[in-house]
């Protein structure tokens, strides 16, 4: 979730995230977490930076720009919530396409570089 503000109102947290504000805490299909009161503002808005570590998301702000970036939850602060990976289709080293998918049922090892 991007955003340019540390404080969201839950609408906007629920369309952006599939997170639902509800007495119990913020939902998200069976899984609810407890939300402090000071998570929550007196406007009725959601503090990011409260969530993100209810949540066990990463939370991002980029000054510059004066930006926020919510990352996905991880539950438990120590894995992602499922281990499905997007489909990527990238040309092996004789140039044949080759998919990820492939190796499904397999352990794999995503290492991403950039010269920049």
């Amino acid at each position: 979730m991007l955003t340019t503000s540390l404080e969201v109102d839950i609408e906007t947290l629920a369309r952006e995230t599939g997170w639902t504000v509800k007495p119990e805490g913020a939902c998200r299909g069976e899984v609810c977490v407890p939300l402090p009161a000071d998570v929550r503002t007196d406007d009725g808005r959601i503090r990011l930076d409260g969530l993100a570590e209810r949540l066990g998301a990463p939370l991002v702000h980029d000054e510059q720009r004066g930006m926020w970036a919510l990352g996905p939850a991880t539950h438990n602060g120590r894995a992602l919530p499922t281990a499905h990976a997007a489909e990527l289709e990238v040309p092996d080293v004789d140039g044949n396409p080759f998919r990820l998918s492939s190796l499904r049922g397999t352990k794999v090892l995503l290492l991403a570089w950039a010269s920049w």
